[in-house]
């Protein structure tokens, strides 16, 4: 049985950092792309960044030059980098994946950005 589970997530002041991670477990045979996703508070979830298995990542324009997303295939994990963080950054964070050409969710870590 897949399954991806987020860490990491926590409260931090303004301008400070978090390092999220998803582990992904179960019997896989194929990681496909790898994906953040947010949810704030009354609001609809939103994409944050993708990692392809090949290519260059790509982030939606609010967090450009302050995320970075990376993976690990040996470790089967996706890491998300999270500098100079804003209010408007709190949200559950979301792993996503294409594990064997099927989609897979993670259930989340509250991320809160407050001083």
């Amino acid at each position: 049985q897949v399954q991806l589970v987020e860490s990491g997530g926590g409260l931090v002041q303004p301008g400070g950092s978090l390092t999220l991670s998803c582990a992904v477990s179960g019997g896989i045979r194929t990681i496909g792309a790898l994906e953040w996703h947010r949810q704030a508070p009354g609001n609809q979830r939103e994409w944050v960044a993708f990692v392809p298995s090949r290519g260059t990542p790509r982030y939606t324009d609010s967090v450009k030059g302050r995320f970075t997303i990376s993976r690990d295939d040996a470790k089967k994990t996706v890491t998300l980098q999270m500098n100079s963080l804003k209010p408007e950054d709190t949200a559950i964070y979301y792993c996503k994946g294409n594990i064997d050409f099927r989609e897979y969710w993670g259930r989340g870590t509250q991320v809160t950005v407050s001083s």
